[in-house]
């Protein structure tokens, strides 16, 4: 029986995965989906399946082969044409042009880079939790710490002044808004890529040390595809760390046992971000689109088709992660596919995860009493956009603590 648009109804509760997702994921990991326009694609919930797809390249990312069909209702109508491939955005190309830029890239985020600002990062997080201990509860633990510091953290690492921030937050969310028009969403698109664009083009004339003139010292690399590649560093680089800070807090808050035991014995943070990143997958969607006849699950994918993944019904599969459900900071999370996996496994991996061992280690550390200022049942998530996390996260302590 074909599923009709995407399940994305959090009946299950704030953490889990869409009850229609895991009833799919349990009797079909790789079942028929027909998108709201009409089109019969594909949906895969199975972690082996899912893997399998992602190591694929001929289940390609590119958007301008095909209408991509979006699995949800959105409001905006239906695409009749591909879209241009925006230049520089190698999140949406194939190798050889998706290998030519992300080669660039990568010696900026090695693993010994990123341990380099470890210490750095502790000190941004350092200097938000003084702030936020000024500040009289209840606070929005979003605004005040979740969202300040990767902001604080990608500005810097890619040279974007931190006080323009108000307003590439501002547009990044609206970009994620995930029911709204296609001018609000080209609105936001547009505002941001000409920020960006005024911005590689001043790097360009006088590169600093930062990853933006690292990029645009290679002449090889036009101000367009500069412009895709930090739209694609700044968002990525901000809105999932933010949220994870925020519903991992949350998530933090609802399992006081958990939280009991990760407050008393730092060696656990290591494992406790693994198995939060797996535990919440914040980043579930992802598009492919079959460029050939392919076999996956024992379905036939024919050429042509859109298939959806969901990073947060694979991370669940019973098959892989046993009591998947539940929160365990103890558990061996290794293998989770919230980074994804095959050739755009995330680039800044290493550095969201310094930045959450950081980010939750320094509140358990100086918030020892934090709670949420409001019934969990109140906390505004964020059904609504294309990173998953919450609005708004109210919380207090107890002074002096």
């Amino acid at each position: 029986m074909s599923q009709h648009g995407l399940p994305m109804d959090r009946d299950a509760g704030p953490f889990d995965p869409p009850s229609a997702l895991t009833r799919l994921r349990d009797t079909r990991p790789v079942s028929p989906l027909v998108f709201p326009d009409g089109h019969e694609g594909w949906l895969v919930t199975g972690y082996e399946e899912v893997r399998q797809m992602m190591a694929d390249t001929r289940f390609s990312s590119r958007l301008d082969l095909d209408v991509i069909h979006v699995p949800y209702e959105t409001g905006m109508p239906a695409a009749t044409e591909p879209s241009p491939p925006m230049p520089g955005m190698f999140i949406a190309m194939d190798p050889p042009e998706h290998s030519r830029l992300r080669r660039k890239l990568t010696g900026a985020f090695t693993v010994k880079r990123m341990k380099q600002l470890e210490e750095h990062i502790a000190d941004v997080v350092e200097r938000q939790l003084d702030h936020l201990a000024r500040l009289a509860p209840p606070v929005d633990l979003v605004k005040e710490f979740a969202l300040p510091v990767p902001s604080l953290v990608i500005c810097e690492l890619l040279g974007v002044p931190y006080a323009d921030r108000d307003t590439f937050q501002a547009n990044s969310a609206q970009f994620m808004v995930r029911e709204q028009t296609l001018e609000e969403k080209m609105g936001a698109y547009i505002a941001l890529n000409t920020y960006l664009s005024e911005l590689v083009t001043s790097k360009r004339a006088e590169p600093g040390e930062d990853i933006l003139s690292d990029l645009a010292r290679h002449d090889d690399l036009t101000v367009e595809e500069l412009t895709g590649a930090a739209f694609l560093l700044l968002l990525a680089g901000h809105e999932t760390t933010a949220n994870m800070l925020s519903l991992g807090t949350f998530a933090l808050l609802e399992h006081p046992g958990q939280r009991a035991e990760l407050a008393a014995d730092a060696d656990l943070l290591p494992g406790a971000v693994e198995e939060m990143l797996r535990y919440l997958s914040v980043a579930d969607i992802f598009f492919r689109y079959a460029t050939e006849d392919l076999e996956l699950g024992g379905e036939t994918i024919t050429k042509g088709s859109t298939v959806v993944v969901s990073l947060l019904a694979a991370n669940h599969d019973p098959r892989r992660f046993e009591n998947p459900d539940t929160l365990d900071i103890r558990r061996n999370a290794r293998g989770l596919l919230s980074f994804g996996h095959g050739v755009h496994q995330c680039l800044g991996q290493q550095l969201a995860r310094i930045e959450m061992r950081a980010g939750f280690g320094g509140l358990l550390r100086r918030f020892p009493t934090l709670a949420l200022a409001v019934p969990a049942e109140e906390v505004k998530l964020r059904t609504d956009m294309n990173i998953y996390g919450v609005h708004e996260l109210p919380v207090t302590w107890t002074a002096g603590s």
